[in-house]
């Protein structure tokens, strides 16, 4: 499956996966994706980030192939400042979001459009969010938020975020998707949208049906894009869910340069 490193993508989750608890990445990943792209192999990274909270690391590291972000929700190119692929929520996100603020006040709330991150319901733990991703919200009413949602992000404290996953799952929520993205995340996404279904249009829009995916990711909003890869691995801190999903699971930890792991697990098959 690896011949020619110049045909490989690789493709990795930036929280819990590239990026350690400090969020810095490590010199070693860094050293390592450097030298990937200096052979001719394609570097990216798929988040639930938005834009904004993704460029910050852009100036520490190059990706040579276009970005998922808002867990599938867009593809973008960087370079040329341009969206290859989008996809919003229905209008009716916005009689969700107002229910499930509702049903649960001290949740925090956060949408994602292309322009911003709007918070309809902050809370501390939704501004501790806001100061990991370096982003500065804007404080709007739900009905006050522009069009062209791409997601929803709902924050709760992880012992007390069950409640919340209890009510939309008893609620039946339609037109829409939720999923987990770290215990403290919870997420309403579009109909069938995730970071698997991005990548296969990132596949199909640059020319890439020819590329050997590889896929890393560490928590339960990655596992599309892990089976949708060609090879896929993930962290010893991911969750057994994406254990079960993986071709590979590492013995090292996001804390311990996973990325440069994966990268020698594609050198050592591939003679350059």
């Amino acid at each position: 499956m690896f011949e020619d490193i110049r045909k490989v993508l690789l493709i990795t989750d930036m929280d819990g996966t590239f990026l350690p608890a400090s969020k810095i990445p490590s010199r070693r990943n860094l050293e390592a994706i450097a030298r990937f792209q200096r052979d001719g192999g394609r570097f990216s990274i798929a988040t639930g980030r938005s834009l904004q909270a993704s460029q910050q690391y852009f100036e520490q590291f190059d990706v040579n192939a276009p970005i998922i972000m808002c867990n599938g929700g867009m593809v973008y190119d960087i370079h040329t400042k341009q969206q290859i692929y989008d996809v919003f929520l229905p209008e009716k996100a916005r009689d969700i979001t107002e229910a499930i603020l509702k049903a649960e006040p001290e949740v925090g709330c956060e949408v994602l459009l292309l322009d911003g991150v709007y918070v309809p319901q902050m809370t501390e733990m939704e501004r501790q969010h806001c100061r990991i991703c370096k982003v500065t919200p804007k404080l709007s009413d739900v009905r006050d938020i522009p069009s062209n949602w791409y997601k929803v992000l709902f924050a709760r404290e992880p012992d007390k975020i069950d409640s919340l996953i209890s009510y939309v799952e008893n609620s039946g929520f339609s037109g829409v998707d939720f999923v987990r993205s770290a215990p403290v995340y919870y997420e309403m996404l579009p109909l069938d949208i995730s970071k698997g279904s991005a990548l296969a249009e990132l596949r199909r829009g640059c020319g890439m049906e020819d590329h050997t995916i590889v896929a890393v990711g560490d928590y339960n909003n990655d596992i599309e894009m892990l089976r949708y890869a060609d090879v896929s691995f993930c962290p010893a801190n991911a969750t057994d869910e994406v254990k079960q999903a993986v071709d590979h699971i590492l013995d090292v930890s996001c804390e311990e340069d996973v990325i440069a792991e994966v990268i020698g697990c594609i050198y050592s098959k591939i003679s350059v």
